[in-house]
């Protein structure tokens, strides 16, 4: 739970702690403090509950490593969204293959030639 505290820390914040509240109202801060706890505890578990009720049986085939936002590469992604092709080239005839035109990139730049102007969207002018 506190992952990134050391037990030094903590002693630190409750030292401070006791020194703002004060010694006439430090049982009735811990006390608010174990109750908020306590509630806030019971409200998780509730959700974790409906969560699992509302699944069902989803719930167990769900892959919850693969959904962790620290797992997160949008470089990875990129390379693999990239690399990964419907089909082999191989499989694809030499005739169908020659009829496509070639693939480009929106972000390489393209030169236009006279017969050719460039597009024009006057809409979004």
């Amino acid at each position: 739970m506190f992952s990134g505290f050391a037990i030094e820390k903590i002693v630190i914040i409750g030292v401070i702690a006791a020194i703002l509240i004060g010694p006439e109202r430090l049982p009735q801060a811990a006390q608010w403090l174990g109750r908020t706890t306590r509630q806030i505890k019971s409200y998780i578990q509730g959700a974790r509950t409906r969560v699992q009720d509302e699944m069902g049986d989803e719930m167990a085939d769900v892959d919850w490593q693969k959904l962790d936002p620290r797992q997160y590469d949008p470089r990875r992604i990129i390379r693999e969204a990239l690399l990964d092709d419907d089909e082999p080239a191989a499989a694809a005839p030499a005739a169908a293959r020659a009829v496509q035109p070639p693939r480009t990139s929106p972000l390489v730049a393209r030169t236009f030639s006279a017969e050719e102007p460039p597009p024009f969207d006057d809409e979004a002018t």
